[in-house]
Parts: structure tokens; C-alpha cells; sequence
């Protein structure tokens, strides 16, 4: 059974008092008269803060003890989460009054800034938000003003993408999205360069997501640069995709990190060239590869995969032979850090939940434009990020053993 509503006496009659003095019909009538109350109230307390800051009621003069008084009213438009509110803004002679409640030059009173905001970083565009602000708040915010309330995230999104990262780092993931920005009146498919670490006490972050051309080993080498200029002196492990040129372009900065080449890519690549009728036992077959408990035994599947199918598929083969070093890094680590390691699914995940977000926008018109959606996206995706991979302690454990030297006390602390 639904508890019901209570009311104290004293509330009740307050609430009976207001029906009677407002007779509202319907919602929208009851929302005028709860605006009209918020102006009242509003009102109420500019006036309480100026007698108070002078010391005395209006007409007290036997308490007044100071020279300076009241002065009239300015007239002042409040925005509102029930829509704009006139006040009248005390003032006194002497100019010292500095009201609280509404604060010089303070236009809003609501949290709409914050709410555009939250809309903007789940995929509304700004005609939606402008709709949303109209019919819920009777807000006319036109979509100018919306792009420039969302500009003024722009330097702390900078800052933020600027900022100083960890010196050491247990795994970072690598991977592109790609959006199309316009670009000297033409639309061009860029990348967003995505970049995502876990510390050494476990915890998950977004190191940076920087937006070029076209996916390259060139530019992944200038974000890697861009990291170990940051404050990033040790990564242990890179888990990427099979992009040409990338594991030379990570050595070249960390020469000693690890490259665990994602599984799940190179098994769509190489099942590409697998023909329909033969995709499920050649899985079964290839499963036994990826899915064995160590390398040894991995390369003998691999050799049986080759011998049954081989002549049939060579460069499929081939490919798993080719990239063996990079493919095969997983093994070497326990089974709570082979699943952690063994695809870029967390970078992926991230990035299809950018999509999402980004769907509503098939072309942005600035890189910047760009940029803010991403930067307000990922903080409300981060926002959910909480917790520590499993069994992180013994994860660590093994990796200070794995990487002898490199993981001080102090690291970890």
C-alpha cells in the first residue's frame, strides 16, 4: 500500500490559504503561482539582507545608528527553472550593499547553465535544447546563446586535455573514433585520438583525446610524445589494434613498454577472408589458439589451425604467424591481466559511447565544436567509472615482480 502524503497542520492551512487566494485550475496554473511565490520570496530576502546590513526596519528611525539608508530599486530580470522573475533590487545610499541571494550581475537563478550543459553532453542538439528550455522553463535561450553557454566550457576543457598525467602507468589502451568536421568549406573525416590509462592503484582515466586526420602511426608518435611531455615517464603495457607503423611508433617513445596486440581485432581481419560455410569450425579451431592456457600450447594449435587450414586460407595463417609476437604477449600474465590486456574493449566501449552521445550530429561545423561535445560526453561517462579492475592487488603484485625495477613503493602509494 502507497503511504500517504502527510501535512502538519500549519501546512496545511498555508497550502489552503494559497488555493484560495490563487484558484488554480490546472499544472500551469499552479506553476504561475509557485513562480509568483519564488518572486516573493526572492523579494523578501533582498529586502531582509538590506535591513540587515543597515541595522534598522524601514521607518525604525529610533534604531538607527548610521548615516547611510535606504535608496530605492533597481529593476532586475531573473532567469528562473519557472521562467523569468522581475525583482527590484534594494539599494542604499552609500552604495556598500552587496546583496547574496541574487549577486551583482547574476541573471539566473536556476541551474539552467548546468542543464544545457548536461543536455549538450547527451547528444541534444541545440535546437532540442532550445525547445526543451521553452517548454519546460518558458526560457527563450536561442541557439546562439546555447553554443555560447557551451563555449564557456571550452578553456576548461583545454586545460583539462593540458593537464599533467601519472608518471607510471600499469596499462593504456590506444584507439581512433572518427567524426566528419568541416574544414575550409568542405567535410572532412577526422579522427579523435583516444587515449586511456590505468594507474597503478587501479583507477581508470581518460589521458587525452586529440582530434587529426586520418588515423597514422605519424600522429599516434605526436600524442605519445604529448603523454611522456605531460609527466608520463613509464607505460607497461599498450593494448592496440593492428594499425600499421603503431608498435614502432610506441617504442619510439617507450622503448621498454609491452604491445599486446587486441585479439578481437585480428580475429575479425583475419575471419574476413574465411568463407561463409566454413566461418564456425574454423572458429572452433581458432579458439584454441587464442583461448589456451599457455604459449606452448597456443603455437601447437596454431601449427594444427595451419595444417588443417592452411593451403585453404594462407594468409589468414599467415597473419596470426606475422603478428605472433604482439598477439602472444598475453600469455606470459596471469588470467585476472590476460582479460584485462587482451582486447582494447574498454577503449572501445568508451568510444561507442561516444557515438551514442554524438549520434544527433552527423557534421560539426568546428573542431572545437567538436572538442566540447567530446569533453562533456566523457565527463558524464567517466562520472560512472568507479572501482578498481578485479583482483587489482594481485594484479599489482605481479606486475611489480613482471616489472622488476621500474614499480617503486612510492609509485603505489
Amino acid at each position: 500500500m502507497a503511504r500517504q502524503r502527510k501535512l502538519t497542520e500549519e501546512r496545511r492551512s498555508l497550502i489552503n490559504q494559497l488555493l484560495s487566494t490563487y484558484k488554480p485550475e490546472d499544472t500551469n496554473d499552479v506553476h504561475s503561482m509557485l513562480k509568483d511565490l519564488l518572486g516573493d520570496t526572492l523579494q523578501g530576502m533582498l529586502e531582509a539582507e538590506l535591513e540587515d546590513q543597515l541595522g534598522y526596519s524601514k521607518y525604525d528611525y529610533k534604531n538607527k545608528e548610521t548615516d547611510n539608508r535606504r535608496n530605492g530599486f533597481s529593476k532586475k530580470t531573473v532567469t528562473s527553472s519557472m521562467g523569468g522573475i522581475s525583482l527590484d533590487i534594494p539599494r542604499d545610499r552609500d552604495g556598500d550593499f552587496e546583496p547574496q541571494i541574487v549577486k551583482k550581475h547574476q541573471t539566473d537563478v536556476s541551474n539552467i547553465e548546468d542543464q544545457v550543459l548536461s543536455m549538450y553532453a547527451k547528444g541534444m542538439t541545440t535546437r532540442d535544447i532550445t525547445e526543451h528550455l521553452q517548454s519546460v522553463y518558458g526560457v527563450d535561450a536561442s541557439a546562439s546563446m546555447i553554443s555560447k553557454m557551451t563555449d564557456r566550457i571550452l578553456p576548461i576543457a583545454k586545460e583539462w586535455q593540458n593537464r599533467p598525467l601519472c608518471r607510471k602507468y600499469a596499462v593504456v589502451f590506444m584507439d581512433a573514433v572518427h567524426y566528419n568536421v568541416r574544414q575550409d568549406n568542405a567535410v572532412i573525416k577526422k579522427a579523435v585520438y583516444v587515449a586511456i590509462g590505468i594507474k597503478l592503484d587501479g583507477t581508470k582515466e581518460v589521458m587525452g583525446m586529440w582530434i587529426g586526420g586520418n588515423e597514422s602511426a605519424k600522429y599516434w608518435l605526436g600524442v605519445l610524445n604529448e603523454i611522456k611531455n605531460r609527466g608520463t615517464e613509464d607505460i607497461f603495457i599498450v593494448s592496440v589494434d593492428g594499425l600499421t607503423g603503431f608498435t614502432d611508433a610506441i617504442h619510439a617513445v617507450y622503448p621498454y613498454a609491452e604491445i599486446q596486440r587486441c585479439i578481437v581485432h585480428q580475429i575479425r581481419y583475419s575471419t574476413r577472408f574465411v568463407s561463409y560455410k566454413d566461418i564456425k569450425p574454423f572458429m572452433v579451431d581458432l579458439k584454441l589458439v587464442y583461448q589456451a592456457s599457455t604459449e606452448e600450447i597456443a603455437l601447437q594449435q596454431l601449427e594444427s589451425l595451419d595444417d588443417k587450414w592452411g593451403k585453404k586460407y594462407p594468409s589468414t595463417i599467415s597473419s596470426w604467424r606475422n603478428n605472433w609476437a604482439e598477439l602472444s604477449t598475453y600469455f606470459k600474465y596471469p588470467s585476472e591481466l590476460r582479460k584485462l590486456i587482451y582486447t582494447t574493449n574498454s577503449i572501445e566501449n568508451f568510444n561507442r559511447q561516444l557515438r551514442k552521445v554524438t549520434k544527433s550530429k552527423t557534421i560539426f561545423p568546428t573542431d572545437d565544436s567538436l572538442f566540447k561535445m567530446l569533453y562533456l560526453a566523457m565527463n558524464d561517462i567517466t562520472a560512472k567509472w568507479v572501482g578498481r579492475p578485479r583482483d587489482w592487488t594481485r594484479i599489482l603484485e605481479q606486475l611489480i615482480i613482471y616489472f622488476d625495477g621500474r614499480i617503486s613503493l612510492s609509485d603505489v602509494e
